[in-house]
C-alpha cells in the first residue's frame, strides 16, 4: 500500500528539482542546493528579491544555462520522472515545458500574429488545430486580436507580455515557466496578467512555475510558494500560510514598522536548511 501511495506522489509532481547547484563561468556559485516540487495542475511561485536565483532556477530547468556559460554541477532535475538537466532546450519544449523569458522577448519585426504562430513551430497536428489554438489565445488576450497585424516592436509592454505568454500557449505546453510577468507593468495590467494565468491554469490545465518579485500578487494567485534568498530556498509552504507568516509580512509585504530585514536576521525564523538534506 505504501508503494502505491509513493507512486501516486511521483505522478502528481510533474517537476522535481533536487538539491541543485549552478555555477557560472566555472567559478561563480549562484544556486546552492535548491530543491522544489511542482505538482501537476498547480501554480507554484518562486519568490525572492533581485539576484536571489529565481531566473537561474528557471533556466536550469529549461536548459538555457549553457548559452550564458552556466551549468548544473550538482543535484538533479526531473520531469515526469525523467532527468532533463542535460537535455537540449528544444527537446525540453517537445516534452511540454516552455519558458516565457523575463523582459517580454518578442520578435520585434514580426506582427503579433506572426509571433504567436512561431510558438506552434514544433507542432505537427495540422493547420486546423493551430488555428483553433490561435483563437483560444485571442479569447484569453482580446487586446492581441485587436493588434494582431501590428509589429510587436511597436506595441506596449503589456501587449508584448501578453504576446510572449500567448506564443507559449501556442506550443500546447503542459508546463509554463513564467519569469517576472509583472516586471515594468502598471498594477492594473499586473492584475490582469495574473487573472489570465489563473484562468489558463483552471480551464486548460496548464501547470505554472512562476518567478516573481511581487510577492503580494503572486501569493494571491499561487497555490504553493518557495522563497529564495542568495541562491537557497529559505522558506516554503502553501501560499495562504506564507501570506500569513509574520516573517514574510515583514520582509516582503511591508507590514513592519522596523523596515525590511533579511530572513537571516529574524530570530524567530527556523531555517529548514533543505539544501543540506
Amino acid at each position: 500500500m505504501l508503494d502505491v501511495n509513493a507512486a501516486e506522489v511521483q505522478v502528481d509532481n510533474l517537476l522535481e528539482v533536487n538539491n541543485i547547484e549552478v555555477i557560472y563561468n566555472s567559478v561563480i556559485l549562484v544556486l546552492k542546493g535548491v530543491s522544489l516540487n511542482v505538482p501537476k495542475g498547480g501554480i507554484t511561485a518562486l519568490l525572492g528579491g533581485n539576484g536571489a536565483g529565481k531566473t537561474t532556477t528557471l533556466k536550469a530547468i529549461s536548459g538555457l544555462l549553457a548559452s550564458e556559460r552556466g551549468e548544473v554541477t550538482k543535484g538533479s532535475i526531473k520531469y515526469r520522472g525523467d532527468p532533463i538537466q542535460d537535455r537540449d532546450p528544444a527537446e525540453t519544449v517537445k516534452s511540454g515545458v516552455v519558458q516565457v523569458m523575463e523582459g517580454r522577448h518578442c520578435f520585434e519585426h514580426l506582427t503579433i500574429e506572426e509571433n504567436l504562430l512561431t510558438g506552434a513551430y514544433t507542432r505537427s497536428d495540422g493547420k486546423g488545430a493551430i488555428a483553433d489554438d490561435l483563437e483560444m489565445v485571442y479569447n484569453y488576450f482580446p487586446r492581441l486580436r485587436e493588434r494582431r497585424k501590428s509589429q510587436a516592436g511597436y506595441t506596449s509592454g503589456g501587449e508584448q507580455q501578453m504576446c510572449a505568454m500567448g506564443r507559449a500557449l501556442m506550443s500546447r505546453p503542459e508546463t509554463i515557466l513564467l519569469d517576472e510577468p509583472s516586471m515594468g507593468l502598471a498594477p492594473q495590467l499586473v492584475e490582469q496578467i495574473f487573472e489570465i494565468v489563473k484562468s489558463v491554469n483552471e480551464k486548460e490545465g496548464v501547470t505554472f512555475l512562476l518567478a516573481e518579485q511581487n510577492t503580494n500578487v503572486a501569493l494571491r494567485f499561487a497555490h504553493y510558494g518557495y522563497i529564495l534568498e542568495s541562491g537557497r530556498v529559505v522558506m516554503d509552504g502553501p501560499a495562504k500560510d506564507l501570506r500569513e507568516n509574520q516573517d514574510v509580512k515583514e520582509f516582503y509585504l511591508g507590514m513592519s514598522d522596523e523596515g525590511r530585514k533579511s530572513f537571516r536576521d529574524v530570530r524567530s525564523y527556523r531555517r529548514r536548511k533543505r539544501w543540506l538534506s
